[in-house]
């Protein structure tokens, strides 16, 4: 009891100062193959640094007998905890750095409160690799162990959302010019999470390489993260950003491919998907409204009797059912639209994020949101104009395969690492933004020829042919 008491404590106070420690595998493995010729030409500094992982490590190049010179002119590591600071110390000293060199150049300091300026009178260019703390701005408003943060996205942070952010532009504002960080992978993914700051630190800065992370890295969190290598550019532009993208898997999989960030899509990865849906957005497209909430339940109280799932009351891994009382008008809306959107992948082929039947998954007429509404529960979606029940299947299947052709061809880029688990394949999160914008692509008003076609051009895998009938509507 003792034990888990303290590991509790433990886990707080890591989750208080969004501290994942990194061990030094991570960094011998992926870090330092890019810098190992580099290793006099630069001081080495972590803002972040913990035990020291990612800088202490390179003690194991240099001889024992230059190792106190080098580490003296080269090494400096900070950390805002006390305790953290001596086990940096110590692991200084198993590298053979005298106790009084490992206290000089290791230091407790708030970094993310400003950057140390003593760095920058150094002869060498600082060469900043380190794993800051990351905490959602969310998160950090809703506990009171963490008010105290809210102070980092005032005034010329306002709109930053997490504090690597806030880590990262403050070297931007210091002219820092290599950077290696380990961060949360929403840096590519993420939408308003990442925007804004992809849009402001990309202008000045290149990424020269990314490598992303779907399994787990951490011990004590999913945080699904990445290691990006960036360089500063000799004059600001907002401009396409072009690198190669290293993904590890399971299994010791790795896989490359190229990365193009534009700065027209916020430098998000998935530039592609995001093409298709701005250039194919129909005329009059449907309007798209998520979820059967219980106040609109409230409101249109009447005889009728429907049966509906409780998307907030999960019990023995399914829904519970239940059944609501409303008027004619609502029950026609929920019997009208059949369809749900499923932004979760469950880990199995058929259980993809797309669109699917309610009655089919469910064996009820609707999805019913009791309480608060949580973007990965299945959510009811109703359509404006009303679509025949035909239209709705074809929307469906129209809607799955764009999604299953744009996995295939990006590796998945455009959607969001959810959770680590046992699936054969890696778990992805749909945005509800991305589904609406897709879902508006839909050339829901075609002639019965047309559909017919369309509905050929799916099952026969014709992607060319689906993008020649978007390209015809559009232009009518």
């Amino acid at each position: 009891m003792e034990k888990e008491q303290l590991e509790l404590k433990h886990k707080k106070k890591r989750r208080t100062y969004g501290a994942h420690l990194t061990s030094s595998k991570i960094f011998l493995n992926h870090i330092f193959p890019e810098i190992k010729d580099k290793l006099y030409d630069f001081i080495w500094v972590d803002l972040y640094a913990g035990e020291g992982n990612l800088i202490l490590p390179i003690l194991k190049h240099i001889p024992v007998g230059q190792r106190a010179n080098f580490f003296e002119k080269h090494i400096f590591l900070y950390d805002i905890l006390p305790e953290m600071r001596e086990k940096c110390i110590k692991n200084a000293i198993n590298y053979k750095i005298p106790l009084e060199i490992a206290q000089k150049n290791i230091i407790s300091r708030n970094n993310l409160e400003s950057f140390p300026k003593v760095l920058k009178k150094s002869a060498l260019s600082i060469y900043h690799i380190t794993n800051p703390p990351y905490l959602y701005l969310g998160y950090i408003r809703k506990h009171t162990e963490t008010q105290d943060y809210l102070k980092y996205f005032r005034n010329k942070n306002e709109g930053y959302q997490d504090l690597y952010q806030i880590a990262m532009m403050n070297d931007l504002r210091n002219d820092i010019e290599h950077l290696v960080y380990i961060i949360p992978s929403n840096f590519l993914f993420g939408a308003s999470v990442s925007n804004k700051f992809r849009k402001d630190f990309l202008k000045y800065y290149k990424i020269l390489k990314i490598i992303i992370f779907e399994i787990q890295v951490f011990e004590f969190t999913g945080t699904n993260i990445c290691i990006g290598f960036f360089e500063r550019k000799a004059t600001p532009k907002d401009e396409k950003q072009s690198f190669i993208g290293v993904k590890v898997k399971k299994n010791n999989l790795v896989l490359e491919r190229k990365y193009n960030l534009i700065p027209r899509y916020k430098y998000r990865a998935g530039s592609e998907f995001y093409k298709f849906i701005e250039s194919y957005k129909t005329v009059n497209s449907l309007n798209v409204n998520y979820y059967l909430l219980k106040k609109e339940v409230q409101k249109n109280k009447g005889k009728n009797e429907i049966n509906v799932i409780d998307a907030n009351n999960y019990k023995n891994g399914e829904y519970q059912k239940i059944i609501i009382k409303i008027n004619d008008t609502l029950k026609k809306k929920i019997k009208k639209n059949i369809l749900f959107a499923r932004t979760v992948d469950t880990g199995t082929k058929k259980g993809r994020v797309g669109l699917e039947l309610i009655k089919k998954q469910f064996g009820v007429n609707g999805i019913y949101v009791s309480g608060n509404t949580y973007r990965t529960h299945p959510i009811h979606i109703f359509l404006e104009p009303e679509l025949l029940i035909q239209d709705q299947i074809l929307l469906k299947d129209y809607t799955n395969y764009i999604l299953d052709h744009f996995r295939k061809k990006l590796d998945s880029e455009f959607l969001t690492t959810y959770k680590y688990s046992s699936a054969k394949y890696t778990r992805k999160y749909l945005g509800l933004t991305q589904l609406r914008g897709l879902i508006e692509t839909f050339p829901y008003n075609l002639d019965k020829l047309q559909k017919n076609n369309l509905i050929s051009y799916i099952r026969n895998n014709q992607i060319e042919k689906i993008v020649k009938l978007l390209q015809n509507r559009k232009k009518k």
